[in-house]
């Protein structure tokens, strides 16, 4: 009896051994709860994944700081130009997506997502109505660039004067922002009405959205999920000089397919920088306790063409290319001489940073960076950093640019960031807590398996241990003498 106890502990020691073993190796439970993912990651109606996507329970806030010039007469002597931060201006962002539709039997969804900002003034340094800022006239310097050698520059001219418009101009935070009536493009407005008279960073961008979009619902392929596909009925660009430049590629950086690892790259399109771009993996960390990859912008995003050829397409026009770290977008912004950076021109050509005094580029507060769960998908924090600039110049043809510099010319930056708010944090340990029990199970299995090896060689010790003690026993005389 004490025998077939003996091998039957050995055998399920054995048996319990191979089994986790082979249940690792195959990575069974790993590919279960990987399938329960995949097949949890799909935009369908009624489902949370889909209740999340439509309308992210995360707050965002978008912090707006701008450059305020403290030396503009010198500036047009070409003197450095110096610039004194002020900010943030906070505002709370709401961005759910509505009139919502499936398409193609639930493969692909169309949306729209109007973007709705409310002042959070206890998170803010000032009033935005009342505080002033001094900056480049953007509305003047688009003018002048657009006349400048055409039949229209002396009626320019006449109307800067006029109207006694300069280079720079002082307007309070909320006009820069939301918008004012120009007196210079309400003007030519009149001879070109596509011009809109009124001028704002963000004018008419406060409760309206930036066209409809059609992402890939993740149905047929959990690596297509919340994909984008299509913008404004198109399914590219137009605006850039290369196939590659003018693709959409990515999601909105709202979202991501689920199971993500550190060797791929995470592409995003973003309508404010007109164009497709794609980050890397930084560093592994936690957000509300729950481990996450962050995912920055690759240096080869903004790169001269030197470092990387294939940022070519983004020169408008062919060739001119403005140097590492900056992105033309006068093409997508009607013309003006619109340019985007990292905020303080974090990771671009060194020239940017010494032509303006005042910029101080940091990692921790003007790189742009996405924290991601890697099993899920799920975005936990997030920050997105974009830099508005102008490009100025002396024009001849003018003289209220005076003897100003060439010069990439910072006006303000946004820190637009969400972190994930704890009743969604506290979902995702469950279901984390949950897979982790899962996948644990080969452990559990192995440990169980090295108690039962454990108990079976105390048993085999102990049998051999009695076994020796009744053989000393039996080789013993059975009459002992004094």
């Amino acid at each position: 009896m004490k025998s077939l106890c003996l091998v039957t502990v050995g055998v399920l020691a054995m048996t319990l051994l191979i089994a986790s073993i082979s249940l690792l190796v195959a990575h069974v439970f790993q590919t279960v709860v990987d399938l329960q993912v995949k097949q949890g990651t799909v935009l369908k109606n009624g489902t949370e994944t889909f209740e999340a996507w439509e309308d992210p329970p995360p707050p965002v806030y978008m912090q707006f700081y701008f450059f305020n010039v403290t030396n503009p007469l010198e500036v047009l002597q070409g003197a450095t130009p110096l610039v004194e931060e002020i900010g943030p201006y906070t505002y709370r962002e709401y961005r759910p997506r509505v009139h919502v539709q499936f398409l193609d039997n639930g493969t692909k969804v169309s949306a729209l997502n109007p973007k709705t900002y409310v002042f959070e003034p206890e998170k803010s340094v000032g009033d935005p109505e009342v505080d002033l800022i001094r900056t480049i006239n953007i509305p003047a310097v688009t003018a002048m660039e657009w006349t400048r050698s055409t039949p229209l520059q002396f009626a320019t001219e006449v109307l800067l004067l006029l109207y006694q418009e300069s280079l720079f101009t002082v307007r309070s935070v909320h006009e820069l922002l939301w918008g004012y009536r120009d007196r210079l493009l309400a003007t030519i407005h009149v001879l070109h009405p596509e011009i809109d008279p009124v001028f704002g960073l963000f004018s008419k961008m406060n409760g309206s959205d930036d066209g409809e979009y059609v992402f890939l619902s993740g149905e047929t392929n959990y690596l297509n999920f919340s994909r984008i596909v299509e913008w404004k009925g198109k399914e590219s660009l137009s605006w850039w000089t290369t196939e590659a430049c003018n693709m959409i590629n990515g999601t909105d950086g709202t979202s991501f397919h689920p199971l993500i690892s550190k060797d791929e790259n995470i592409y995003i399109f973003s309508s404010d920088f007109c164009r497709s771009l794609f980050l890397v993996y930084d560093s592994s960390g936690a957000v509300a306790g729950v481990p996450t990859f962050r995912f920055v912008p690759s240096p080869m995003v903004f790169a001269n063409t030197s470092v990387n050829p294939a940022n070519a397409g983004f020169c408008v026009p062919a060739g001119n290319c403005p140097g590492t770290g900056v992105l033309n977008v006068s093409v997508c912004r009607q013309g003006a001489p619109i340019f985007l950076s990292a905020p303080h021109f974090y990771q671009a050509d060194p020239k940017f940073i010494e032509d303006i005094e005042g910029m101080h580029p940091r990692k921790e507060y003007h790189e742009t960076f996405l924290d991601i769960n890697p099993l899920t998908g799920l975005v936990l924090q997030a920050a997105k950093r974009m830099q508005v600039n102008v490009h100025v110049r002396k024009l001849p043809e003018f003289f209220e640019t005076g003897n100003i510099r060439t010069l990439i010319f910072p006006v303000m930056y946004i820190n637009e960031s969400v972190l994930i708010d704890e009743a969604s944090a506290s979902k995702l340990r469950h279901v984390l807590l949950e897979a982790s029990v899962v996948t644990g199970i080969p452990f559990v299995i192995m440990a169980l398996g090295i108690v039962f090896g454990i108990v079976f060689t105390v048993l085999v010790c102990r049998s051999q241990r009695i076994r020796e003690e009744s053989t000393e026993e039996e080789r013993s005389p059975l009459i002992r003498t004094s």
